[in-house]
Protein backbone atom coordinates (compact mmCIF):
# COMPACT_ATOMS: atom_id res chain seq x y z
CA UNK A 1 0.00 0.00 0.00
CA UNK A 2 1.58 3.73 -0.97
CA UNK A 3 2.29 5.95 1.61
CA UNK A 4 0.15 8.87 0.79
CA UNK A 5 2.02 11.43 0.32
CA UNK A 6 0.96 14.92 2.73
CA UNK A 7 0.69 18.08 1.25
CA UNK A 8 1.37 21.17 3.02
CA UNK A 9 -0.32 24.03 2.13
CA UNK A 10 0.99 27.55 2.28
CA UNK A 11 -1.24 30.46 2.56
CA UNK A 12 -1.54 32.95 -0.13
CA UNK A 13 0.31 35.94 0.88
CA UNK A 14 -1.64 38.97 1.35
CA UNK A 15 -1.83 41.89 -1.20
CA UNK A 16 -1.87 45.52 0.35
CA UNK A 17 -5.26 47.16 -0.47
CA UNK A 18 -5.12 50.52 -2.23
CA UNK A 19 -7.75 52.29 0.28
CA UNK A 20 -7.13 54.19 3.13
CA UNK A 21 -8.64 52.69 6.56
CA UNK A 22 -11.41 54.24 7.77
CA UNK A 23 -11.09 56.64 11.04
CA UNK A 24 -14.00 54.76 13.03
CA UNK A 25 -12.77 56.00 16.14
CA UNK A 26 -12.83 59.97 15.41
CA UNK A 27 -16.29 59.18 13.50
CA UNK A 28 -18.03 57.72 16.45
CA UNK A 29 -16.61 60.57 18.80
CA UNK A 30 -18.48 63.35 16.57
CA UNK A 31 -21.36 61.16 16.27
CA UNK A 32 -21.52 60.89 20.00
CA UNK A 33 -20.58 64.77 20.59
CA UNK A 34 -23.79 65.57 18.09
CA UNK A 35 -26.47 63.56 19.84
CA UNK A 36 -25.16 65.01 23.07
CA UNK A 37 -25.61 68.29 21.59
CA UNK A 38 -29.43 67.31 20.12
CA UNK A 39 -30.37 66.09 23.41
CA UNK A 40 -29.24 69.20 25.22
CA UNK A 41 -31.19 71.78 23.20
CA UNK A 42 -34.10 69.22 23.27
CA UNK A 43 -34.45 69.54 26.85
CA UNK A 44 -33.45 72.99 27.26
CA UNK A 45 -36.14 73.93 24.44
CA UNK A 46 -39.22 71.70 26.03
CA UNK A 47 -37.60 73.61 29.91
CA UNK A 48 -38.76 76.87 27.94
CA UNK A 49 -41.77 75.37 26.56
CA UNK A 50 -43.02 73.89 29.82
CA UNK A 51 -46.18 75.28 31.17
CA UNK A 52 -44.59 76.30 34.28
CA UNK A 53 -41.72 78.16 32.79
CA UNK A 54 -44.44 80.15 30.67
CA UNK A 55 -45.66 80.91 34.10
CA UNK A 56 -43.07 81.97 36.02
CA UNK A 57 -41.45 84.05 32.88
CA UNK A 58 -45.34 85.97 33.11
CA UNK A 59 -45.32 86.16 36.45
CA UNK A 60 -43.08 89.47 37.15
CA UNK A 61 -46.45 91.01 35.05
CA UNK A 62 -48.60 93.43 36.84
CA UNK A 63 -51.46 94.18 35.21
CA UNK A 64 -52.67 98.31 35.95
CA UNK A 65 -56.21 98.83 35.37
CA UNK A 66 -57.57 102.48 35.34
CA UNK A 67 -61.71 103.35 36.01
CA UNK A 68 -62.52 106.76 35.92
CA UNK A 69 -66.41 108.62 36.29
CA UNK A 70 -69.39 106.60 37.36
CA UNK A 71 -69.08 103.06 38.17
CA UNK A 72 -71.83 101.85 35.36
CA UNK A 73 -72.26 98.86 32.96
CA UNK A 74 -69.27 99.97 30.62
CA UNK A 75 -66.91 100.43 33.81
CA UNK A 76 -68.16 96.84 34.83
CA UNK A 77 -67.84 94.99 31.18
CA UNK A 78 -64.37 96.33 31.29
CA UNK A 79 -62.89 95.15 34.96
CA UNK A 80 -64.61 91.77 34.15
CA UNK A 81 -62.96 91.43 31.07
CA UNK A 82 -59.66 92.93 32.12
CA UNK A 83 -59.37 90.29 35.12
CA UNK A 84 -60.13 87.54 32.92
CA UNK A 85 -57.55 88.41 30.74
CA UNK A 86 -55.13 89.08 33.62
CA UNK A 87 -55.53 85.68 34.77
CA UNK A 88 -55.65 84.15 31.17
CA UNK A 89 -51.97 85.84 30.84
CA UNK A 90 -50.87 84.22 34.82
CA UNK A 91 -50.31 87.94 35.79
CA UNK A 92 -49.48 88.16 39.35
CA UNK A 93 -51.85 91.22 40.52
CA UNK A 94 -54.05 92.96 38.63
CA UNK A 95 -54.72 96.95 40.31
CA UNK A 96 -57.65 98.57 39.66
CA UNK A 97 -56.77 102.29 40.04
CA UNK A 98 -60.17 103.74 40.99
CA UNK A 99 -61.37 107.64 40.62
CA UNK A 100 -65.33 107.54 41.21
CA UNK A 101 -67.86 109.65 43.07
CA UNK A 102 -70.03 106.22 42.71
CA UNK A 103 -72.79 104.33 40.14
CA UNK A 104 -75.35 101.69 40.21
CA UNK A 105 -75.64 99.01 42.74
CA UNK A 106 -76.33 95.93 39.92
CA UNK A 107 -73.16 97.52 38.18
CA UNK A 108 -70.91 97.28 41.70
CA UNK A 109 -71.55 94.00 42.75
CA UNK A 110 -71.44 92.43 39.11
CA UNK A 111 -67.25 94.08 39.83
CA UNK A 112 -67.17 92.79 43.02
CA UNK A 113 -67.98 88.95 42.24
CA UNK A 114 -65.37 89.38 39.38
CA UNK A 115 -63.17 90.25 42.42
CA UNK A 116 -64.41 87.75 44.86
CA UNK A 117 -63.66 84.83 41.97
CA UNK A 118 -60.37 86.00 40.38
CA UNK A 119 -57.68 83.40 40.78
CA UNK A 120 -55.07 85.98 40.65
CA UNK A 121 -55.02 88.90 43.81
CA UNK A 122 -56.40 92.43 42.97
CA UNK A 123 -55.38 95.45 44.34
CA UNK A 124 -57.66 98.93 44.66
CA UNK A 125 -55.49 101.76 44.75
CA UNK A 126 -57.29 105.79 44.68
CA UNK A 127 -55.35 107.63 42.73
CA UNK A 128 -53.85 110.17 41.80
CA UNK A 129 -53.90 112.70 44.28
CA UNK A 130 -57.43 114.20 44.30
CA UNK A 131 -59.30 110.83 43.24
CA UNK A 132 -62.13 109.87 45.36
CA UNK A 133 -63.83 106.53 45.88
CA UNK A 134 -66.86 107.12 47.04
CA UNK A 135 -70.26 104.99 47.54
CA UNK A 136 -69.70 102.12 45.27
CA UNK A 137 -65.76 102.90 44.66
CA UNK A 138 -65.95 102.28 48.93
CA UNK A 139 -67.24 98.53 48.21
CA UNK A 140 -64.84 97.39 45.93
CA UNK A 141 -62.21 99.01 47.59
CA UNK A 142 -63.26 96.66 50.43
CA UNK A 143 -63.54 93.64 48.65
CA UNK A 144 -60.18 93.64 46.88
CA UNK A 145 -57.11 91.29 48.54
CA UNK A 146 -55.32 94.50 48.94
CA UNK A 147 -56.43 98.35 49.74
CA UNK A 148 -54.43 101.17 48.82
CA UNK A 149 -54.77 105.41 48.45
CA UNK A 150 -52.62 108.18 47.37
CA UNK A 151 -52.02 111.26 49.39
CA UNK A 152 -54.74 113.82 49.00
CA UNK A 153 -57.57 111.26 48.25
CA UNK A 154 -60.42 110.07 50.26
CA UNK A 155 -63.07 107.20 50.86
CA UNK A 156 -66.41 106.72 52.07
CA UNK A 157 -70.32 107.82 52.36
CA UNK A 158 -71.24 105.10 51.21
CA UNK A 159 -75.23 105.46 51.90
CA UNK A 160 -76.94 103.82 48.29
CA UNK A 161 -78.03 107.33 46.62
CA UNK A 162 -81.81 106.25 45.96
CA UNK A 163 -82.38 106.22 49.76
CA UNK A 164 -80.37 109.20 50.79
CA UNK A 165 -82.69 111.68 50.45
CA UNK A 166 -83.60 113.75 53.80
CA UNK A 167 -85.42 111.86 56.09
CA UNK A 168 -84.61 108.40 54.52
CA UNK A 169 -81.26 107.31 55.01
CA UNK A 170 -79.02 110.59 55.15
CA UNK A 171 -76.92 111.12 58.04
CA UNK A 172 -78.01 112.22 61.12
CA UNK A 173 -77.63 115.82 62.52
CA UNK A 174 -75.11 117.07 65.18
CA UNK A 175 -76.12 117.25 68.59
CA UNK A 176 -75.71 120.83 69.54
CA UNK A 177 -74.21 120.14 72.78
CA UNK A 178 -71.58 117.51 71.52
CA UNK A 179 -69.80 119.60 68.30
CA UNK A 180 -68.20 116.59 66.25
CA UNK A 181 -70.51 113.77 68.09
CA UNK A 182 -73.25 112.21 65.76
CA UNK A 183 -76.84 111.67 67.56
CA UNK A 184 -78.42 108.38 67.93
CA UNK A 185 -79.26 106.97 65.18
CA UNK A 186 -82.53 105.38 66.80
CA UNK A 187 -85.23 108.45 65.77
CA UNK A 188 -83.97 108.56 62.91
CA UNK A 189 -84.84 104.47 62.51
CA UNK A 190 -88.33 105.20 63.37
CA UNK A 191 -88.61 107.79 61.08
CA UNK A 192 -87.43 105.73 57.99
CA UNK A 193 -89.52 103.27 55.86
CA UNK A 194 -89.84 99.56 56.02
CA UNK A 195 -88.55 99.82 52.68
CA UNK A 196 -85.78 102.01 53.43
CA UNK A 197 -84.54 100.07 56.99
CA UNK A 198 -84.21 97.08 54.35
CA UNK A 199 -81.87 98.51 52.19
CA UNK A 200 -79.88 100.28 54.32
CA UNK A 201 -79.39 97.06 56.28
CA UNK A 202 -78.68 94.95 53.11
CA UNK A 203 -75.98 97.09 52.16
CA UNK A 204 -73.86 97.51 55.64
CA UNK A 205 -74.27 93.92 55.83
CA UNK A 206 -72.91 93.77 52.11
CA UNK A 207 -70.17 96.05 53.49
CA UNK A 208 -69.51 94.71 56.46
CA UNK A 209 -68.96 90.88 55.27
CA UNK A 210 -66.95 92.14 52.43
CA UNK A 211 -64.72 94.26 55.86
CA UNK A 212 -64.38 90.49 57.64
CA UNK A 213 -63.44 88.67 54.27
CA UNK A 214 -60.11 90.95 53.92
CA UNK A 215 -59.74 91.67 57.67
CA UNK A 216 -60.66 95.39 57.83
CA UNK A 217 -62.31 97.63 59.61
CA UNK A 218 -65.94 96.81 59.66
CA UNK A 219 -67.16 98.99 62.10
CA UNK A 220 -66.17 102.07 60.12
CA UNK A 221 -67.49 100.11 57.23
CA UNK A 222 -70.72 100.06 58.47
CA UNK A 223 -70.80 104.07 60.05
CA UNK A 224 -69.86 104.76 56.13
CA UNK A 225 -73.39 102.73 54.94
CA UNK A 226 -75.10 104.19 57.83
CA UNK A 227 -73.90 107.61 58.63
CA UNK A 228 -72.49 108.64 55.60
CA UNK A 229 -68.44 109.04 56.78
CA UNK A 230 -65.57 109.83 54.65
CA UNK A 231 -61.94 109.80 55.88
CA UNK A 232 -59.06 110.70 54.35
CA UNK A 233 -55.75 108.90 53.18
CA UNK A 234 -54.32 109.14 56.53
CA UNK A 235 -57.23 108.50 58.04
CA UNK A 236 -58.19 105.34 56.65
CA UNK A 237 -54.69 103.72 56.95
CA UNK A 238 -54.97 104.54 60.86
CA UNK A 239 -58.30 103.42 61.28
CA UNK A 240 -57.30 100.08 59.13
CA UNK A 241 -59.58 100.89 56.43
CA UNK A 242 -56.68 100.52 53.82
CA UNK A 243 -53.75 98.82 53.89
CA UNK A 244 -51.08 101.11 53.04
CA UNK A 245 -50.85 104.52 51.33
CA UNK A 246 -48.37 105.31 47.91
CA UNK A 247 -47.51 108.02 46.39
CA UNK A 248 -47.99 106.17 43.08
CA UNK A 249 -48.01 102.75 41.28
CA UNK A 250 -44.36 102.31 41.32
CA UNK A 251 -44.32 103.11 44.68
CA UNK A 252 -47.14 100.14 45.60
CA UNK A 253 -45.39 97.70 43.83
CA UNK A 254 -42.81 98.15 45.83
CA UNK A 255 -44.34 98.45 48.82
CA UNK A 256 -46.39 94.91 48.25
CA UNK A 257 -43.04 93.23 47.40
CA UNK A 258 -43.04 89.86 49.30
CA UNK A 259 -46.35 89.99 50.51
CA UNK A 260 -48.62 86.67 50.80
CA UNK A 261 -52.02 86.70 49.69
CA UNK A 262 -54.59 83.74 49.96
CA UNK A 263 -56.60 83.74 46.97
CA UNK A 264 -58.96 80.93 45.38
CA UNK A 265 -56.26 79.03 43.73
CA UNK A 266 -54.12 78.98 47.08
CA UNK A 267 -51.07 81.17 48.50
CA UNK A 268 -49.33 83.79 46.18
CA UNK A 269 -46.37 85.53 47.07
CA UNK A 270 -45.81 88.77 45.69
CA UNK A 271 -42.49 89.76 43.24
CA UNK A 272 -43.75 92.94 42.44
CA UNK A 273 -40.45 95.23 43.10
CA UNK A 274 -38.67 95.16 39.45
CA UNK A 275 -41.98 93.70 37.57
CA UNK A 276 -43.28 94.88 34.69
CA UNK A 277 -46.67 97.31 34.53
CA UNK A 278 -49.03 96.40 31.48
CA UNK A 279 -51.67 99.09 31.23
CA UNK A 280 -55.08 97.97 30.18
CA UNK A 281 -57.02 101.04 28.30
CA UNK A 282 -60.99 100.54 27.63
CA UNK A 283 -61.37 99.06 24.12
CA UNK A 284 -63.78 100.29 21.52
CA UNK A 285 -66.52 98.09 22.89
CA UNK A 286 -66.24 99.53 26.21
CA UNK A 287 -66.16 103.19 24.68
CA UNK A 288 -69.40 102.60 22.64
CA UNK A 289 -71.08 100.56 26.10
CA UNK A 290 -70.08 103.84 27.88
CA UNK A 291 -71.51 106.22 25.37
CA UNK A 292 -74.95 104.77 24.47
CA UNK A 293 -75.46 103.72 28.29
CA UNK A 294 -75.76 107.41 29.19
CA UNK A 295 -79.16 108.47 30.56
CA UNK A 296 -79.33 111.31 27.99
CA UNK A 297 -78.05 109.31 24.93
CA UNK A 298 -80.39 107.19 25.35
CA UNK A 299 -83.38 109.22 25.61
CA UNK A 300 -82.16 111.07 22.50
CA UNK A 301 -81.45 107.48 20.32
CA UNK A 302 -85.37 106.74 21.76
CA UNK A 303 -86.41 109.84 20.61
CA UNK A 304 -84.95 109.52 17.45
CA UNK A 305 -86.25 105.91 16.65
CA UNK A 306 -89.67 106.37 17.46
CA UNK A 307 -90.14 110.00 15.10
CA UNK A 308 -88.10 108.06 12.35
CA UNK A 309 -90.19 104.86 12.55
CA UNK A 310 -93.42 107.07 12.15
CA UNK A 311 -92.50 109.05 9.37
CA UNK A 312 -91.47 106.04 7.34
CA UNK A 313 -94.93 104.57 8.20
CA UNK A 314 -96.36 107.59 7.20
CA UNK A 315 -94.16 107.39 3.89
CA UNK A 316 -93.58 104.63 2.87
CA UNK A 317 -90.73 104.41 0.51
CA UNK A 318 -88.22 106.50 1.96
CA UNK A 319 -86.33 103.78 3.86
CA UNK A 320 -83.83 105.97 5.66
CA UNK A 321 -85.89 107.49 7.99
CA UNK A 322 -87.40 103.78 8.83
CA UNK A 323 -83.41 101.90 8.74
CA UNK A 324 -82.17 105.20 11.21
CA UNK A 325 -84.79 104.63 13.20
CA UNK A 326 -85.00 101.31 14.08
CA UNK A 327 -81.24 101.27 14.69
CA UNK A 328 -81.83 104.19 16.99
CA UNK A 329 -85.20 102.49 19.01
CA UNK A 330 -83.56 98.87 19.07
CA UNK A 331 -79.95 100.83 20.67
CA UNK A 332 -81.69 102.78 22.95
CA UNK A 333 -83.81 100.06 24.41
CA UNK A 334 -80.76 97.84 24.84
CA UNK A 335 -79.61 100.97 26.62
CA UNK A 336 -82.25 100.93 29.05
CA UNK A 337 -82.44 97.03 29.98
CA UNK A 338 -78.83 97.83 31.41
CA UNK A 339 -79.94 100.99 33.27
CA UNK A 340 -82.59 101.05 36.28
CA UNK A 341 -85.68 102.75 34.45
CA UNK A 342 -89.05 103.21 35.82
CA UNK A 343 -91.48 100.98 32.92
CA UNK A 344 -94.35 104.26 34.28
CA UNK A 345 -91.86 106.66 32.99
CA UNK A 346 -90.47 104.68 29.95
CA UNK A 347 -94.63 104.24 29.08
CA UNK A 348 -95.18 108.49 29.25
CA UNK A 349 -92.10 108.74 26.60
CA UNK A 350 -93.62 106.60 24.38
CA UNK A 351 -97.29 108.72 24.88
CA UNK A 352 -95.99 111.99 24.87
CA UNK A 353 -94.75 111.37 21.25
CA UNK A 354 -97.38 109.09 19.77
CA UNK A 355 -99.52 112.19 21.32
CA UNK A 356 -97.25 114.69 19.40
CA UNK A 357 -97.08 112.72 16.15
CA UNK A 358 -101.29 112.69 16.38
CA UNK A 359 -101.35 116.73 16.73
CA UNK A 360 -99.96 116.85 13.17
CA UNK A 361 -102.66 115.17 11.66
CA UNK A 362 -105.61 115.40 14.04
CA UNK A 363 -107.36 119.27 14.32
CA UNK A 364 -106.75 119.24 18.42
CA UNK A 365 -105.81 122.70 17.99
CA UNK A 366 -102.91 122.06 19.99
CA UNK A 367 -104.35 120.27 22.75
CA UNK A 368 -102.40 116.69 21.51
CA UNK A 369 -99.50 118.53 20.94
CA UNK A 370 -99.22 119.96 24.74
CA UNK A 371 -100.46 116.98 26.29
CA UNK A 372 -97.26 115.14 24.56
CA UNK A 373 -95.07 117.43 25.85
CA UNK A 374 -96.38 117.19 29.41
CA UNK A 375 -95.99 113.29 29.25
CA UNK A 376 -93.29 113.08 27.56
CA UNK A 377 -91.02 115.63 30.19
CA UNK A 378 -92.91 113.63 33.10
CA UNK A 379 -92.24 110.30 31.94
CA UNK A 380 -88.18 111.45 31.22
CA UNK A 381 -88.11 112.76 34.90
CA UNK A 382 -89.02 109.82 36.25
CA UNK A 383 -87.12 107.42 33.86
CA UNK A 384 -84.16 106.57 35.28
CA UNK A 385 -85.02 105.07 39.18
CA UNK A 386 -81.85 106.28 40.80
CA UNK A 387 -80.17 109.03 41.73
CA UNK A 388 -76.21 107.87 40.94
CA UNK A 389 -73.79 110.53 40.33
CA UNK A 390 -73.69 110.58 36.34
CA UNK A 391 -76.90 108.53 35.64
CA UNK A 392 -79.82 111.35 35.83
CA UNK A 393 -81.31 112.98 33.28
CA UNK A 394 -80.54 117.25 33.65
CA UNK A 395 -83.66 119.54 33.53
CA UNK A 396 -81.88 120.80 30.49
CA UNK A 397 -81.86 118.02 28.37
CA UNK A 398 -85.19 117.01 28.91
CA UNK A 399 -86.22 120.58 28.19
CA UNK A 400 -84.27 121.02 24.97
CA UNK A 401 -85.90 117.39 23.55
CA UNK A 402 -89.21 118.47 24.31
CA UNK A 403 -88.80 121.49 22.69
CA UNK A 404 -87.22 120.57 19.73
CA UNK A 405 -90.06 117.72 19.29
CA UNK A 406 -92.65 119.99 19.75
CA UNK A 407 -91.33 122.54 17.17
CA UNK A 408 -90.73 119.67 14.65
CA UNK A 409 -93.96 118.25 14.96
CA UNK A 410 -95.74 121.98 14.69
CA UNK A 411 -93.42 122.46 11.57
CA UNK A 412 -94.41 119.80 9.97
CA UNK A 413 -98.27 120.15 10.81
CA UNK A 414 -97.94 123.65 9.41
CA UNK A 415 -96.84 122.11 5.91
CA UNK A 416 -99.96 119.62 6.04
CA UNK A 417 -102.20 122.46 6.99
CA UNK A 418 -101.05 124.50 4.28
CA UNK A 419 -101.42 121.19 2.03
CA UNK A 420 -104.62 120.79 3.11
CA UNK A 421 -105.73 124.78 1.58
CA UNK A 422 -104.24 124.30 -1.72
CA UNK A 423 -106.50 123.93 -4.76
CA UNK A 424 -106.90 120.68 -6.21
CA UNK A 425 -104.63 120.11 -9.11
CA UNK A 426 -105.89 116.53 -10.14
CA UNK A 427 -109.25 115.40 -11.19
CA UNK A 428 -112.86 117.11 -12.11
CA UNK A 429 -112.23 119.72 -9.25
CA UNK A 430 -109.20 121.22 -10.46
CA UNK A 431 -110.77 122.31 -13.42
CA UNK A 432 -113.03 124.52 -11.83
CA UNK A 433 -111.61 128.44 -11.67
CA UNK A 434 -109.21 127.75 -14.44
CA UNK A 435 -109.17 130.11 -17.49
CA UNK A 436 -109.26 129.57 -21.28
CA UNK A 437 -109.89 131.38 -24.27
CA UNK A 438 -112.12 130.62 -26.72
CA UNK A 439 -111.18 129.45 -30.46
CA UNK A 440 -114.32 129.32 -32.37
CA UNK A 441 -118.14 129.68 -31.13
CA UNK A 442 -121.80 129.52 -32.17
CA UNK A 443 -125.29 129.78 -31.05
CA UNK A 444 -127.31 126.78 -30.09
CA UNK A 445 -131.18 126.15 -30.23
CA UNK A 446 -132.52 125.19 -26.57
CA UNK A 447 -136.07 124.77 -26.11
CA UNK A 448 -136.90 125.87 -29.89
CA UNK A 449 -135.45 128.91 -29.55
CA UNK A 450 -132.24 129.60 -31.32
CA UNK A 451 -129.63 132.18 -29.95
CA UNK A 452 -130.14 131.19 -26.23
CA UNK A 453 -127.30 129.20 -25.52
CA UNK A 454 -123.89 129.62 -26.98
CA UNK A 455 -121.31 126.76 -27.78
CA UNK A 456 -117.87 126.17 -29.21
CA UNK A 457 -114.58 125.35 -28.52
CA UNK A 458 -112.14 126.69 -25.84
CA UNK A 459 -108.35 126.38 -25.15
CA UNK A 460 -108.09 125.32 -21.29
CA UNK A 461 -104.67 124.20 -19.41
CA UNK A 462 -103.53 123.66 -23.15
CA UNK A 463 -106.51 121.30 -24.03
CA UNK A 464 -108.91 121.60 -26.39
CA UNK A 465 -112.47 121.65 -24.87
CA UNK A 466 -116.03 121.54 -25.85
CA UNK A 467 -117.69 124.75 -23.86
CA UNK A 468 -121.25 126.15 -23.60
CA UNK A 469 -121.95 129.52 -21.73
CA UNK A 470 -125.57 130.95 -21.12
CA UNK A 471 -124.07 134.30 -22.69
CA UNK A 472 -122.99 134.75 -26.19
CA UNK A 473 -119.08 133.62 -26.71
CA UNK A 474 -116.86 135.40 -29.25
CA UNK A 475 -113.40 134.23 -30.06
CA UNK A 476 -110.49 135.06 -28.39
CA UNK A 477 -112.25 135.97 -25.55
CA UNK A 478 -111.28 135.17 -21.92
CA UNK A 479 -113.90 132.80 -20.22
CA UNK A 480 -113.37 131.16 -16.52
CA UNK A 481 -115.03 127.16 -15.85
CA UNK A 482 -117.52 127.31 -13.70
CA UNK A 483 -118.93 123.78 -13.53
CA UNK A 484 -117.51 120.25 -15.65
CA UNK A 485 -119.84 117.80 -17.18
CA UNK A 486 -118.37 114.89 -18.50
CA UNK A 487 -116.24 116.32 -21.53
CA UNK A 488 -118.34 119.47 -21.47
CA UNK A 489 -117.11 122.64 -19.97
CA UNK A 490 -119.68 125.25 -18.68
CA UNK A 491 -117.91 128.86 -18.75
CA UNK A 492 -118.56 132.47 -18.34
CA UNK A 493 -116.67 135.37 -20.11
CA UNK A 494 -114.51 137.26 -17.70
CA UNK A 495 -115.05 141.15 -17.77
CA UNK A 496 -111.99 142.86 -19.30
CA UNK A 497 -111.14 146.06 -17.93
CA UNK A 498 -111.76 149.01 -20.38
CA UNK A 499 -108.31 150.77 -21.41
CA UNK A 500 -107.71 154.03 -19.15
CA UNK A 501 -110.27 152.89 -16.74
CA UNK A 502 -108.89 150.99 -13.63
CA UNK A 503 -110.70 147.96 -12.84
Amino acid sequence: MRRLRTMKIHPMPRVPSTRPARPLAPFRVWLARGAATLVVLAAYAGAQTAPGNVQAERSAEVVAIPVTGAIGPASADFITRSLARAASEHAQLAVIELDTPGGLDTSMRQIIKAILASPLPVAAFVAPSGARAASAGTYIVYACHFAAMAPGTNLGAATPIQIGAPGAGSPEPKSPGEPGKAASSAPATQTQSTETRKQIDDAAAYIRGLAQLRGRNAQWAERAVREAVSLSANEALEQHVVDMTARDLPDLLTKLDGRKIETATGTHTLATAHARVVTLEPDWRSHVLAVITDPNVALILLTIGMYGLFFEFASPGFVLPGVAGAICLLVGLFALQLLPISYTGLALIFLGIAFLIAEAFLPSFGTLGFGGIVAFAAGALMLIDTDAPGYGVPLTTIAAISVAGAAFVFFVSSFAYRARRRPVVTGSEAMLGSIGEIIDAALLPVDGQVGSLSAGWARVRGERWRVTAATPLAAGARVRVVARHGLILDVEPIEEPQKGVSP
